[in-house]
């Protein structure tokens, strides 16, 4: 038996606890280092060999935080150049924003019991508000590139929506909204456009973050997809000028409030019958005709389906192979749960400078990964949406 499967071996016999975790996270660490730093050197560690490059020059410890708690690690020193363990690399933005959240909390005094339950269970000690700053200073610096970067080209294509969360404010605990905007320009690439924080939803508040979007280069937007927000669709037609479409999925969820639970199955299968036709013109006669089938049994469904078939149908003005992507607020509904899930982690945010780190960083992440990622949308259907020739002869060169 090696002396690594030994060491092992005894780490195993000492039982299942949280010492135990952190005694085979270190021994696994142990490892990896020594593998590591054998690439690097071109020997074992106390091998002679004509290949190798260079020696050990003893150890620097580091405090490794992890979900069982900290874990002391003892980090090879190089006598020519330098080595730090690839597990130990800068933690992701969101999870370093999520840490400096946390933290931000727990020095000032007004974390909750579930934060201090984590700082406890992530091992953090020792904090102080100094190192904490520097934390946040860090953060905030690449967040506020990021939110405030010019937006350039055209963005046929923008999706709004809006998500609350928890803040204290003046000595108490409010709701604030939570807006992202998300666009796809024509080069068919995805892109998170900005956020904003509001105490409303109300039409100021719409209109000032559209023409924050404008002030940084937004342009050339064909239609923007939500939900009903308050103010938000005369907010659209007052910056952008630009068709709305209200999310269809949320529409029917407002429609089958008015049904019974045993009638709701058949309303929905009635109210879909619209959107699988195959043109605008046939769509909206199936509306009309689904409405005053309804009409006697649900007469407020009915004249909820009145007023809404504009809004609800919008997105049929456009290319047919567009219609799955932007007849709701799907393609950002996955970020939105992202975002609750992690601040639901927080539960309480300590101001609202601590909201814009956390929900900046993970949009920075998100908006990274659709970076190196295939098209949203095609070249050939977009082409057809902008007035620029560039776009268009892109488009021939694709084919």
């Amino acid at each position: 038996m090696t002396i690594d499967r030994v060491a092992m071996k005894e780490l195993l016999e000492k039982g299942s606890d949280q010492d135990l975790l952190r005694e085979m996270l270190a021994f696994v660490a142990s490892r990896m280092m020594d593998v590591e730093v054998e690439s690097l050197t071109g020997a074992a560690h106390g091998e002679r060999s004509p290949e190798r490059t260079t020696q050990r020059n003893g150890y620097r410890t580091r405090a490794w935080h992890t979900g069982v708690g900290t874990v002391p690690v003892a980090i090879p020193k190089l006598r020519k150049g330098s080595y730090f363990p690839t597990f130990l690399e800068p933690r992701r933005s969101a999870d370093k924003a999520m840490i400096a959240v946390i933290q931000e909390a727990y020095v000032h005094g007004i974390s909750t019991r579930s934060v201090d339950d984590l700082v406890k269970a992530m091992g953090m000690t020792g904090i102080s508000k100094s190192q904490v700053s520097r934390l946040c200073e860090e953060i905030d610096e690449r967040v506020a590139e990021f939110l405030n970067r010019p937006i350039e080209g055209a963005w046929p294509y923008v999706w709004i929506d809006a998500t609350y969360v928890k803040t204290r404010q003046g000595g108490r605990v409010i709701s604030v909204a939570t807006i992202v905007a998300v666009g796809v320009n024509t080069d068919g690439r995805r892109e998170i456009l900005g956020k904003a924080i509001g105490p409303s939803e109300a039409e100021p508040f719409w209109t000032q973050f559209l023409r924050s979007l404008t002030a940084r280069g937004l342009r050339g937007v064909k239609l923007v997809i939500s939900d009903a927000h308050e103010g938000i669709k005369a907010a659209v037609k007052k910056v952008f000028h630009a068709g709305w479409q209200r999310c269809r999925v949320h529409f029917m969820r407002n429609c089958l409030a008015h049904a019974g639970i045993k009638q709701r199955a058949m309303v929905a299968a009635a109210i879909r019958t619209a959107f699988v036709q195959e043109s605008e013109k046939a769509a909206r006669a199936e509306w009309r005709a689904v409405a005053d089938r309804l009409r006697a049994k649900f007469p407020k469904l009915a004249q909820l389906m009145d007023g809404a078939e504009d809004e609800v149908l919008a997105y049929m003005a456009f290319p047919k192979s567009h219609w799955s992507q932007i007849h709701s607020t799907n393609p950002i509904e996955r970020l939105n749960r992202e975002i609750k899930r992690r601040t639901n982690v927080v539960s309480i945010f300590p101001n609202e400078a601590a909201i814009v780190r956390l929900v900046g960083a993970i949009l920075l992440e998100q908006n990274d990964e659709w970076a190196v990622s295939r098209r949203y949308m095609s070249l050939e259907t977009l082409a057809g949406l902008c007035d620029d020739p560039t776009v268009k002869a892109k488009a021939i060169t694709a084919n």
